[in-house]
């Protein structure tokens, strides 16, 4: 009969998965927690008011649409170009900040275009740009 030579291993158990959970838990906790707001851990008093008004908020863009046949729309809704460079006017004067987004048709003529251009420098507006629309398959290189 063999005799044993080795003494068994006793038996270990690996700890190391189970503190790589137990450290995940505690990174998770932590980030999950919701921390005191550091407002009420001062000793502030705040000053007051009498009135708040609502700041105003940031001016809109408005858009003046050039159809094919020549017809202006600001906003949606038909203009004249007296009538647009009118609105445009009341807009600037409420709002120094006001921009215009000009949406010419492609198949209208320039001119048509370019009144819509005249009639915005006409009331002041500084701040135009032209909206196109990038065709399918361009590329970024030109011909």
């Amino acid at each position: 009969m063999p005799l044993k030579t080795q003494q068994d291993e006793l038996p270990a158990l690996n700890l190391t998965p189970m503190i790589d959970v137990v450290f995940l838990l505690i990174v998770f906790f932590m980030c999950a927690s919701k921390f005191s707001d550091a407002q009420r851990d001062i000793d502030l008093r705040l000053p007051e008011v009498a009135k708040a008004d609502v700041a105003s908020a940031a001016p809109k863009s408005r858009s003046v649409a050039v159809y094919a046949g020549g017809r202006i729309a600001l906003d949606r809704e038909d203009v004249t170009l007296a009538q647009l460079t009118t609105k445009l006017a009341a807009a600037k004067a409420e709002q120094p900040a006001t921009s215009v987004v000009i949406l010419g048709d492609a198949g209208c003529e320039f001119q048509h275009v370019a009144d819509a251009l005249a009639a915005c420098k006409e009331a002041g507006i500084n701040q135009l740009s032209v909206s196109v629309r990038i065709a399918q398959g361009a590329t970024n290189g030109r011909r």
